[in-house]
């Protein structure tokens, strides 16, 4: 069972957070990508938002740490941990500034980069950003083939509706023949976009059920991931039996990646939840 984290320390959303986690800082971030690592863990999540209005903080949080950033300092401190977006807004940037930016942050973790990509829900950002709000999902589509025809090359072209490149040389670019694009979302139109133009699929707010559900309904190509979340802190040295019961239902579901998050007081603490984690992870079957 591949297992992955949901970085803790990077948001503070309401509700979803542990009180250790305000005063900490980037050493206790790396503390735990380096046990992460060394345990053999799949990847570690960054989401983005560069700015959030004063009375959406209230219920989505107002801390958000942007993922180039600290992908780049995590990049350093780990050798074989993946490093996930979780997501990026892709109707904020220009295909073309994604590859290079992220393409360099996978050429200097040697390929370790997973791009977990959303077309993006808050107008008050789009607007902040002059990006384009109504509309998002044609425009996403089309940087997403633009962003696959431009990922790992030097001299990307692409002639799509909203975006068009040629002559230009990207360097340095990403150095995986095909960097992972996992699109985020909870709609079946989200999942008909992550087969169509993706890898795999990170939905977010569906119970079990639902997600069986949509999975079952959908022919996946092969090697398509799916990663999803047991929906709560786990505690694995508190209670491993619920650990591994929660971490069974989500496999039995349609996930191929776990993304978990794990109850804690600080960061030692938080580093015996993850080998606790690892050594439950094994045992399923």
């Amino acid at each position: 069972m591949q297992i992955g984290i949901t970085s803790p320390v990077l948001t503070a959303n309401p509700g979803a957070h542990a009180a250790w986690e305000a005063d900490a800082g980037i050493e206790e971030l790396a503390q735990i990508a380096r046990t992460a690592d060394t345990l053999g863990l799949h990847h570690m999540t960054c989401s983005e938002h560069v700015a959030v209005p004063v009375e959406v903080a209230e219920q989505r949080g107002a801390t958000y740490w942007d993922p180039l950033a600290t992908f780049g300092y995590l990049a350093a401190q780990t050798t074989q941990l993946r490093l996930m977006t979780q997501v990026l807004v892709i109707g904020y940037h220009h295909p073309l500034a994604i590859a290079k930016r992220y393409g360099t942050l996978d050429r200097i973790s040697n390929g370790r980069l997973i791009l977990g990509i959303g077309v993006g829900s808050l107008e008050e950002e789009f607007d902040l950003l002059d990006a384009t709000f109504e509309g998002r999902g044609a425009i996403a589509d089309d940087a997403l083939a633009a962003l696959r025809a431009s990922l790992g090359r030097s001299q990307p072209e692409y002639d799509g509706t909203h975006y068009r490149f040629s002559g230009f040389v990207v360097e340095p670019h990403a150095v995986q023949e095909r960097v992972p694009l996992v699109i985020g979302g909870r709609t079946a139109r989200s999942l008909r976009r992550a087969v169509e133009l993706g890898d795999g699929w990170v939905p977010f707010g569906l119970s079990l059920e639902q997600l069986s559900g949509m999975l079952s309904a959908r022919e996946l190509p092969e090697d398509f991931q799916v990663y999803f979340s047991p929906g709560r802190m786990l505690d694995p040295i508190g209670d491993p039996e619920d650990t591994a019961t929660r971490l069974r239902r989500v496999r039995e579901a349609g996930a191929t990646v776990v993304t978990t998050s794990v109850e804690a007081t600080g960061a030692a603490h938080y580093c015996d939840q993850l080998e606790a984690l690892a050594a439950i992870a094994t045992q399923i079957d």
